[in-house]
C-alpha cells in the first residue's frame, strides 16, 4: 500500500499500525531506515580530533559529521555510525540533512551572484533587497510587527536588539531633543550620561547568547560566564517552575505565575530607585538551555501588561522556538497576546539571525544599527526554500500531529518508569522530560547515543528533543522504542 505523503499521511500510518508495519515513507526518500551504531568515537574520530586539536579548541566536540552520507533525519559520523538525530545541530536544521530542493537554490544566477559578492548590507544593499525582505522575511513576520533587522546569528540578534531597546529608551527620555555635548563626550569614556546605567532584565535559567550584553542576560551554567567582565547591575528573576501534569496542578502553577510576576514588578521598582532603570525584559517562550521550562499564556499576557504599565520594552527570544518548531510559526502565538511584542529575535531554523520590531522602535539617526555584513543575503534564499517546503508539505501541521503523538508516548513511558523520569512537556516537537537526577540524565543520553539516538541535555536534569520539521511518526516510534529499552535497562 503506497499513498502520497500529505493529506493521506494519517491513513498510511493507520494502515502501518493496524498491520504492525514500520512506516518508512519519509520526506527525504534517501535517508536511512533506522539507526546503526558500530563503535562510538572510533579510530577515525580519534585521529580527526587529534588533528583538529592541534589548531583549534575542541572542548565541545562529540564526533565528526559526515555530511556526504547524512540525509533527512539521520546523521552519519566519521566512523560510519548512523544516528536518528532528534537534536539537529542544536535545533538549527529545519529540513534535516541534505534536503534535495535546497541544492537548487543557487542554480539561479542572481542568487549565486549574491552568494559570491557579499555586500555590506548597511551601506550597499543589493538591488531588490527590500523586495527580498518583504517577500521572504516579512511573509512570516510575527503578527503586528512591520520592521526587521538582519544579523548573523542568535547571539548578535539579541545583542543588537538590546541596543535597539536602549536607543528607544534614551530617545523617549530626551523627548525629541538631540544629543547633548556632555552625552557625546562622556560616551567616549564609557560613563554616564552618554553611557547610561540602564539594564536589561532576564530570567534565571534563560540563555540568550555569548557576547557581552547577551551573556550578561544569560543565567544557565557558570562555565558560560566565569572570567568575563559583565554587567553586574542587570537583574535576573525567577521563571515559573511548574508542577506536572499541568491539569492536576492548576492552582499551584497559577500561584507560581503570580509569585514571579510580583517579583518582576518589585524588581523594576528597585532598579529604578537604585539608579539602574530597566529598559527592557528578555524572555524565551520556553526556556530551552535552562531546562525546557514552560509558562502559561496568562503569565506572558500579564508580563506584557506589566511591561506596558512600567514603560519596559518586551523582547521575546524566539531563537530556538521559532520557525514552526512548536506547531506555530512563532511560539508566542500560542499565548494570544493582545498586541505584538516590541521585539522578536530569531535565528537557528531561520538560517541566519535578526529580529522583528514595532514601527515605533525604528531608530531616527544613521549608523545606530550597523555592522559590515548585517547578516548573510545568501542564507535568506535558503530560508526562502525552507519556507516553500514548509508550506507545500504542510510541515507545521506535521509538527503538531507528530509532536502530539510523541508527547503522548512520553507520557506513557513516564508512567512505566516513574522512578526514573517525570514531567513530559512541550509544544509541537519542542519536547522534554526530566530525569530524577543529573547522573541518571547523563546516563540516559549516553545510552540513547549508543543506540543511535541523538538528544540534548538542558538544565540540571532535563532531556530535550529538537528534531527537524520533517520528523514523522515512524521516526517517533524508533525514538520511543529505544527510550523504553534504555529505561528498562536502567530500571
Amino acid at each position: 500500500m503506497l499513498l502520497r505523503i500529505g493529506k493521506n499521511c494519517n491513513k498510511f500510518y493507520q494502515h502501518c499500525n493496524k498491520n504492525n508495519i514500520r512506516c518508512a515513507t519519509s520526506f527525504v526518500a534517501s535517508e536511512p531506515k533506522e539507526p546503526a551504531v558500530k563503535q562510538l568515537n572510533g579510530d577515525v574520530h580519534q585521529k580527526m580530533l587529534k588533528d583538529l586539536s592541534n589548531i583549534q579548541y575542541t572542548g565541545g566536540v562529540q564526533f565528526f559529521a559526515d555530511l556526504e552520507k547524512s540525509a533527512g533525519n539521520y546523521l552519519v559520523d566519521a566512523d560510519g555510525n548512523v544516528f536518528l538525530d532528534c537534536y539537529m545541530q542544536i535545533a538549527s536544521l529545519p529540513l534535516g540533512y541534505n534536503y534535495p530542493s535546497l541544492f537548487n537554490v543557487f542554480k539561479d544566477d542572481t542568487k549565486m551572484k549574491m552568494l559570491v559578492n557579499r555586500t555590506a548590507l548597511g551601506v550597499y544593499p543589493p538591488t531588490n533587497w527590500g523586495n527580498y525582505l518583504s517577500d521572504i522575511l516579512m511573509s512570516v513576520a510575527p503578527p503586528g510587527l512591520k520592521n526587521v533587522q538582519t544579523h548573523m546569528c542568535g547571539t548578535c540578534a539579541n545583542e543588537q536588539a538590546f541596543k535597539h531597546i536602549f536607543i528607544s529608551h534614551a530617545r523617549e527620555k530626551r523627548a525629541g531633543s538631540n544629543f547633548s555635548e556632555q552625552e557625546l563626550t562622556s560616551s567616549m569614556l564609557n560613563k554616564p550620561p552618554g553611557s547610561p546605567n540602564v539594564a536589561i532584565l532576564s530570567f534565571k535559567g534563560g540563555f540568550h547568547g555569548r557576547t557581552t550584553g547577551s551573556l550578561s542576560a544569560t543565567r544557565t551554567k557558570p562555565i558560560h560566564k566565569i572570567d568575563f567582565p559583565l554587567f553586574s547591575h542587570w537583574p535576573a528573576i525567577p521563571f515559573p517552575n511548574y508542577k506536572y501534569p499541568l491539569e492536576e496542578n492548576v492552582r499551584e502553577n497559577k500561584a507560581e505565575d503570580q509569585k514571579c510576576l510580583e517579583i518582576f514588578e518589585d524588581t523594576i521598582e528597585q532598579q529604578k530607585r537604585a539608579g539602574y532603570p530597566v529598559a527592557g525584559v528578555i524572555v524565551e517562550p520556553i526556556q530551552s538551555e535552562g531546562g525546557d521550562h514552560e509558562a502559561s499564556p496568562e503569565f506572558f499576557q500579564n508580563l506584557q501588561a506589566l511591561c506596558k504599565k512600567l514603560g519596559v520594552s518586551f523582547l521575546v527570544d524566539e531563537v530556538q522556538t521559532g520557525c514552526g518548531a512548536t506547531g506555530k510559526m512563532w511560539c508566542h502565538e500560542w499565548f494570544n497576546l493582545p498586541s505584538p511584542p516590541d521585539i522578536v529575535t530569531f535565528s537557528k531554523k531561520m538560517q541566519f539571525g535578526g529580529y522583528y520590531h514595532t514601527v515605533e522602535m525604528q531608530p531616527d539617526k544613521p549608523f545606530r544599527m550597523f555592522n559590515t555584513w548585517m547578516g548573510d543575503p545568501a542564507r535568506l534564499f535558503l530560508l526562502e526554500e525552507v519556507l516553500n517546503v514548509m508550506k507545500t508539505k504542510d510541515l507545521i501541521e506535521n509538527v503538531r500531529k507528530v509532536g502530539d503523538r510523541t508527547l503522548k508516548g512520553l507520557v506513557e513511558i513516564t508512567k512505566e518508569f516513574p522512578n526514573l523520569i517525570h514531567s513530559p512537556r512541550g509544544r509541537g516537537l519542542l519536547l522534554a522530560i526530566t530525569a530524577k537526577d543529573t547522573k541518571l540524565r547523563d546516563a540516559i543520553l549516553g545510552k540513547m547515543k549508543a543506540k543511535g539516538i541523538l538528544m540534548g541535555g538542558c538544565g540540571d536534569e532535563a532531556i530535550r528533543l529538537r528534531p527537524a520539521l520533517i520528523f514523522q511518526d515512524h521516526h517517533s516510534d524508533i525514538f520511543l522504542d529505544r527510550l523504553r529499552e534504555v529505561l528498562h535497562d536502567l530500571k
